[in-house]
């Protein structure tokens, strides 16, 4: 099979490798994190991408409708704990069982139009509004190249990585060979891209098996971020995009760099298990 050459942190979506080349080089010793593209994902959700040396996009599983993979939760700059939700108007061609990959968007322009508004409603008035609107530039753009939801969502989240300063690996699961059940799956995902650790988030952790990982000798690694400092008391509950407008990118990426800092003893201490 041809080998498929990795990602930069911020492309848009069309140029991420495509099903014809399901196996990337490997990068030895590269964690790794397997989530589903959210629309400008959550803090806690940002920090665990951040920390990993490749996101893989799980793009193949049943859109939830209840979940992130089309709405985001804005929170007022002034008083977090005031929020609104920005969703996207979107289209399920097979019902519950369709597949993130194939959901589709039933209002493109409209839902430009709403996504411009709310973000600069919530963040125009911001010191950092320069760095808010430069995530959101991309993603207004690709509304007039795309009418997936997933093509919006993922590119929201790595226009938010990519301001940060993150140059990591993207590829899609859908273009990875992988076999049935949950913890299976992740862990063939994550032994097609050569990585030797996988980040694991709280709730995962809650049903996650590890045996299919150790069968790989691939180390699972608990994430958790911080607790106590203000800009991640609202990590797991509002989009990133209120850090990025509260602290600016600077702030926000030395905040992210850290944790993602505290993380690697956990992965070496993980790693020396298998050696």
């Amino acid at each position: 099979m041809m080998s498929m050459p990795p990602t930069s942190a911020f492309c848009a979506p069309d140029s991420t490798p495509d099903s014809s080349s399901p196996e990337p080089p490997a990068l030895p010793g590269a964690v790794c994190a397997i989530h589903q593209p959210n629309l400008f994902p959550r803090l806690s959700t940002l920090a665990k991408l951040y920390a990993a040396d490749r996101w893989i996009v799980l793009d193949d599983v049943q859109f939830a409708r209840r979940d992130y993979q089309h709405r985001a939760r804005l929170a007022s700059l002034s008083e977090p704990r005031a929020r609104q939700w920005l969703s996207l108007s979107t289209h399920l061609p097979r019902g519950r069982s369709t597949l993130i990959l194939e959901a589709r968007l039933t209002e493109p322009r409209r839902c430009r139009r709403r996504v411009a508004a709310l973000v600069r409603q919530h963040y125009g008035r911001s010191h950092h509004w320069h760095a808010v609107h430069e995530v959101l530039e991309p993603v207004l753009d690709h509304f007039g190249t795309t009418d997936r939801t997933a093509d919006i969502t993922e590119t929201s989240a790595l226009a938010l990585l990519s301001s940060l300063g993150w140059r990591g690996e993207v590829l899609r699961s859908s273009a990875l060979p992988a076999r049935d059940g949950r913890s299976q799956r992740l862990a063939d995902l994550a032994a097609a891209t050569g990585s030797t650790v996988y980040l694991c988030g709280t709730g995962g952790m809650r049903y996650l098996e590890v045996e299919p990982f150790t069968e790989h000798r691939i180390a699972v690694v608990p994430f958790r971020t911080p607790a106590v400092t203000p800009v991640w008391q609202f990590a797991r509950e509002v989009s990133a995009l209120w850090a990025l407008a509260s602290i600016g990118p600077s702030s926000l990426a030395a905040a992210l760099h850290r944790v993602a800092s505290a993380q690697q003893q956990t992965v070496r201490t993980r790693q020396r298990a298998f050696r």
